[in-house]
């Protein structure tokens, strides 16, 4: 007799495994046929601009953390919201339970707006753009052995 633990992992096995053979049969059903414009890195279906070395500010990481902080915490919203409506919660405690899940979320989002001015107050949410640093290479080589190893290397694109 398979245990309730056993049909879990017997679920995660089987899971993993139909996992594994629909990416493998992707993976040989599927043309391999790189070529110039598919290797191509770009954004948005821009091509880019300069060098794609561009040091981020700290700061761009701490709002990012910020925004998951405050939007999972806002997620702990909507179970409150589907109990706080329950009409027979509110029958049985004689509505108490309405006012006690009030204060409650009250106080949560009372923390969330304490976090939030906090973060506000020390700047963290204050943007600034990076400035792209030069990608001119400082170096004795002279320019047209790079342009003869360019030229050389057209011909030799990817089809």
């Amino acid at each position: 007799m398979v245990s309730d633990f056993g049909f879990f992992f017997l679920f995660i096995i089987g899971a993993l495994a139909l996992f594994t053979l629909v990416l493998g049969i992707a993976w040989i059903v599927r043309p391999h046929r790189p070529n110039v414009s598919k290797l191509t890195a770009y954004e948005s279906g821009e091509e880019s601009e300069g060098t794609t070395h561009v040091r981020f500010s700290i700061r761009y990481y701490v709002v990012a953390l910020i925004f998951v902080l405050f939007e999972v915490e806002l997620l702990f919203l909507f179970p409150w919201a589907t109990v706080f409506s329950d009409p027979g919660l509110l029958a049985e405690t004689n509505n108490q339970w309405g006012w006690f899940t009030l204060a409650e979320v009250v106080v949560f989002v009372s923390i969330l707006v304490v976090g939030l001015v906090y973060a506000w107050a020390r700047g963290f949410l204050d943007w600034e753009v990076p400035v792209a640093a030069g990608s001119t290479p400082t170096h004795n080589i002279p320019e047209d052995l790079y342009e003869a190893l360019n030229q050389k290397y057209e011909k030799h694109e990817l089809r």
